[in-house]
């Protein structure tokens, strides 16, 4: 049996969860969240608890039983308290500022690179250096992070690039400490 799929789900004050078929909806104070979960799994809403079980000990059937726990607890926290990505930009002239619903990032190259800001999500620039990322969706916060990440990534010799908030970047010699 999952262990992380066995445990029940604790549904917060403030928070409301409804089950139509497949469809679980959950409704907060920061927003409304849906998920439609396989087949393979059974979810079941009692009074304050959600659990979810699983029809046969087939694989595939024992990994949704984890991930559909997991996916309604992360739905959970993100209607209350939401989700949070800090990223770091670092490099001489690189910035980064939010304009007309994209994200306008100079990161060393010879254009200007725009990322545009999915809906539900909320992106800041409290200075040029630093980007924030806030949403209700775990998933789409860390994905549409990701993807700024992957425009620049941290280089291994400066370190220069787009980074999370404290992430450490491991700095190779070069060239110079090889004599």
């Amino acid at each position: 049996m999952s262990r992380v799929g066995k445990k029940p789900v604790s549904i917060v004050s403030g928070v409301k969860v409804s089950l139509d078929g497949k469809l679980i909806t959950v409704e907060g104070p920061k927003g409304k969240l849906t998920f439609e979960h396989r087949p393979e799994v059974e979810v079941k809403v009692d009074g304050d608890l959600v659990t979810v079980s699983r029809f046969n000990d087939e694989r595939e059937s024992r990994s949704f039983h984890g991930l559909t726990r997991a996916v309604i607890q992360n739905m959970i926290v993100g209607v209350t308290q939401g989700y949070e990505k800090k990223l770091d930009i670092v490099g001489v002239g690189y910035v980064a500022a939010v304009q007309n619903g994209e994200l306008q990032l100079r990161v060393g190259y010879a254009n200007e690179l725009t990322c545009k800001i999915p809906e539900g999500l909320t992106v800041v620039c409290p200075d040029t250096t630093h980007v924030t990322v806030t949403g209700c969706d775990k998933q789409q916060v860390t994905q549409f992070a990701a993807a700024v990440r992957a425009l620049r990534k941290p280089e291994p010799y400066k370190g220069k690039g787009i980074r999370y908030s404290g992430e450490q970047v491991k700095l190779k010699a070069g060239k110079a400490s090889a004599k």
